[in-house]
């Protein structure tokens, strides 16, 4: 078993949005790892940033993406950061890894000011580009195929999606 598609990319790039879309165009079901987390954990991913650290919370990561690549057959989404752990690399290698591509104006126009995301406390848009440019290599290294979201609807991303894995 293996996921029709595994989705990544930055927070804002839109892959809980464009999962659930070609979930249902697709007729699977939808996965996010981070959800996975937060409902092993039973405490949201800033709780578990602040409670228990960062470092935690990457290994939790970690084990979400190796059980769903292993035991899912829909559509997956893959938290921003899990990408920079080798092992998640390994894992996702030979999967059918799209990069949902957006530029820093678009992401914080759509993560907003970045209450819920422990990573962009202070200075939010500073911080997004250093993620940006750290994990833009990274996601294009482990992508089968790149999809540009900037001035996009979550429907035209879901189609160019489509279209680049057929």
């Amino acid at each position: 078993m293996s996921p029709r598609v595994v989705l990544v990319g930055p927070m804002g790039a839109g892959k809980t949005t464009v999962g659930r879309l070609l979930a249902e165009r697709w007729g699977v079901s939808f996965r996010d790892t981070d959800d996975d987390v937060e409902r092993a954990e039973g405490r949201t991913i800033s709780d578990i940033f602040v409670d228990s650290g960062e470092e935690h919370f990457r290994t939790l990561e970690r084990a979400a993406v190796a059980r769903a690549v292993a035991d899912h057959d829909g559509v997956l989404a893959v938290g921003g950061g899990a990408v920079m752990a080798e092992e998640t690399l390994a894992v996702l290698q030979g999967q059918p890894v799209v990069f949902l591509r957006v530029g820093l104006a678009d992401a914080a126009e759509r993560v907003g000011l970045g209450v819920s995301r422990p990573l962009l406390l202070g200075n939010v848009r500073g911080t997004m580009k250093a993620l940006l440019d750290e994990r833009t290599p990274v996601y294009e290294a482990v992508a089968v195929a790149v999809v540009d979201t900037d001035g996009r609807t979550p429907d035209e991303v879901a189609e160019a999606v489509v279209e680049a894995l057929s």
